[in-house]
């Protein structure tokens, strides 16, 4: 069996999203009955150098619209970042995981060889984009995924690694 770039991608991105939207769910659920304000997890961090659960969020769902257009060949979306509500975060989820799957197969499978720009830091750098996808864009995916995840779990809501994963 021949594993594609965009099966390495998309539905790896919807699934974790989608699961992500479920955990949000559930933290949505603990505020309301322990009569905890949810700007106060929106506004939680593991540390205090480390970016809150709300923009722990809105990275992970940039990576994933960000790799998806990259490798795809086409531009990649700019949304503003004001996210202010789980529910906010809940429709950004959606929407990306929309975006992502708008991303025609054929042409992030032909992704293997092109090159990838991105500007971090306000530096331009440029990836051959197998890795792009392997070295930058998954592990940062996972990596505010997780974050995003162990925010919550500290928080006290009541997940698990069954949430995390999602459905086998």
């Amino acid at each position: 069996m021949t594993l594609s770039v965009h099966a390495i991608t998309v539905p790896v991105f919807v699934r974790a999203l989608t699961n992500l939207s479920t955990i949000l769910d559930k933290a949505a659920a603990h505020c309301e009955q322990k009569k905890i304000d949810p700007s106060v997890l929106l506004n939680m961090r593991l540390t205090p150098d480390m970016f809150p659960l709300t923009r722990q969020v809105q990275i992970a769902c940039d990576f994933a619209k960000g790799a998806s257009a990259r490798l795809a060949g086409q531009a990649v979306p700019k949304w503003d970042d004001n996210e202010a509500s789980i529910a906010d975060l809940k429709a950004r989820i959606q929407k990306t995981i929309d975006f992502v799957q708008t991303m025609p197969a054929a042409q992030i499978d032909a992704a293997p060889g092109r090159n990838v720009s991105v500007t971090m830091r306000g530096e331009d750098k440029s990836f051959e984009s197998m890795t792009y996808l392997l070295q930058m864009a998954l592990p940062n995916f996972w990596f505010h995924t997780t974050t995003a995840y162990a925010i919550l779990r500290h928080a006290g809501v009541e997940i698990g690694k069954r949430d995390f994963i999602g459905p086998v």
